[in-house]
């Protein structure tokens, strides 16, 4: 996993400069192996979402640097996309730019009255803890307690939880 990390790191040295230029921001790089086959793949975003001509401009844009570079020993695919609307919060700069906004955790362990999930909104992050806004009250979250965070737009208030797409 180590090595993953410094390729990521490798990678994102590589990349943020080439995102810049196209007016785009790296939002995650990930470096993993699927089955038989490695997978590196990097999250584009912008203000006012991105599309698949970005990622396509992108694509093309960091294809040489990488090939150049040399960085990652091994064949691979690169993917270049959007994080989605029901991104994954990984940073400490991603869970700022969420406060105020809905929320989906995933908790590695249960609380105390057994929930596993919780939905609300993100009103503070600050020293690896998530304040939530839930319809239970105000609860906080080690970031990690959590298995995944995700921006979530379709929490229902009135039902206290996601309403079927």
């Amino acid at each position: 996993m180590a090595a993953g990390k410094s390729v990521v790191s490798r990678v994102e040295a590589l990349a943020l400069p080439v995102a810049e230029t196209l007016g785009l921001s790296i939002w995650d790089i990930e470096y993993v192996k699927e089955g038989a086959s490695w997978f590196l793949r990097i999250y584009i975003d912008k203000d006012g979402g991105v599309g698949i001509e970005d990622c396509e401009a992108f694509s093309r844009a960091i294809d040489g640097p990488l090939d150049e570079a040399d960085l990652i020993p091994q064949q691979y695919y690169l993917e270049v996309s959007s994080p989605g609307i029901e991104r994954e919060l990984k940073r400490d700069a991603h869970f700022q730019a969420f406060i105020g906004k809905k929320v989906h955790v995933r908790l590695i362990r249960p609380l105390e009255d057994g929930r596993r999930e919780v939905n609300g909104t993100l009103t503070a992050f600050a020293d690896g803890t998530l304040t939530l806004e839930t319809p239970e009250g105000v609860l906080q979250i080690k970031k990690a307690q959590a298995a995944f965070v995700k921006a979530s737009d379709d929490f229902d208030w009135n039902t206290g939880g996601n309403e079927p797409s």
